[in-house]
């Protein structure tokens, strides 16, 4: 599997980095895109740099796009034209969407979450229309959609990803590696 990862200043470092480590230990192909280019800093100072800028990248070569939470990184997702139009793209194609956390809002921003079964941050829903509100839920998958709730929750919704988009023996085997 091909799963792009998109970046941005103020994402949650835990769940983006929990998300790209446990898809690369089921020995997915896994490409983080920084939607600016050089060091990125997460919501809590941590620094990192991605595998490749943004508009370097062709959306359509995945099988899946994951995004981070956090807020600013959040609102960076939200507001790329390429990011959402990749998330547009992904959902007409039925293709794997997640997020995690307040990524949801970038998910709305898109028009996916729209009579959705998904969770998010605690919170999260007050940015949202009264029309498209969260389950308090771990980790929830409607369709082609999977989210989660924030960052105590991004090994299950990684792992979540893996049994859905490849296999349950696949997520097992990554869990039990972990310790999980």
């Amino acid at each position: 599997m091909k799963a792009l990862v998109p970046i941005a200043n103020g994402f949650e470092e835990m769940e983006a980095v929990i998300i790209i480590d446990t898809l690369r230990r089921a020995e997915w192909d896994v490409t983080v895109a920084g939607l600016t280019a050089g060091t990125i800093e997460a919501a809590n100072g941590v620094k990192l740099v991605s595998d490749t800028p943004w508009d370097q990248i062709n959306p359509a070569d995945y099988d899946v796009l994951l995004l981070p939470g956090g807020f600013g990184g959040t609102v960076a997702l939200s507001e790329h034209a390429g990011v959402q139009q990749a998330l547009r793209d992904f959902n007409e194609k039925g293709k794997w969407i997640g997020s995690i956390c307040a990524a949801a809002l970038a998910l709305h921003a898109a028009g996916i979450l729209e009579g959705k079964k998904f969770t998010c941050y605690p919170g999260v829903e007050q940015k949202l229309p009264s029309n498209v509100q969260p389950v308090d839920e771990i980790v929830v998958v409607d369709g082609h959609l999977i989210t989660s709730q924030g960052p105590g929750t991004a090994f299950e919704f990684a792992l979540k990803v893996i049994a859905e988009c490849s296999s349950p023996n696949a997520a097992n085997t990554v869990r039990a590696g972990l310790l999980l």
